[in-house]
């Protein structure tokens, strides 16, 4: 994958997690000033993933988000609704059981695609791209 086709795909996953770590802020437990130390060290896990995804990764990283995100789903229900489905593809793993095979097929198309773009070495606009996808256009 090119560099700048990869550094897009990744830098607007990580766009959307510092989104979704802004958000869960605002939500109860997280906007209160009193929380427990587990609720602490979740939010602090949460909001340190953007910066070990970004980085070289070995893969622990992102082990380590399909676990904190299947964490979110399963002890804080009702912050589900808010993560964006990119993320759960991004992150793959687990995380791709709180996703319907359609949607799926979606994410693999694009996946599809922006490989083919790179190994002609065209750029590829994953943003427009997934927009035409899912019918946003």
């Amino acid at each position: 994958m090119s560099q700048k086709n990869a550094h897009t795909h990744q830098s607007l996953h990580i766009a959307l997690l510092n989104d979704f770590n802004q958000t869960v802020r605002q939500q109860v437990p997280f906007c209160g000033a009193e929380m427990t130390i587990e609720q602490q060290e979740f939010i602090n896990q949460l909001e340190a993933l953007p910066q070990q995804l970004s980085g070289n990764s070995n893969g622990d990283e992102i082990f380590n988000g399909q676990q904190l995100f299947c964490k979110i789903i399963a002890s804080y229900p009702h912050l589900t609704p808010l993560i964006p489905r990119d993320l759960l593809w991004f992150l793959g793993g687990d995380c791709l059981h709180f996703m319907p095979d359609n949607e799926i097929n979606i994410y693999q198309q694009l996946d599809e695609a922006r490989f083919k773009a790179d190994h002609e070495r065209r750029s590829f606009d994953y943003k427009e791209e997934r927009a035409k996808a899912f019918g946003m256009h």
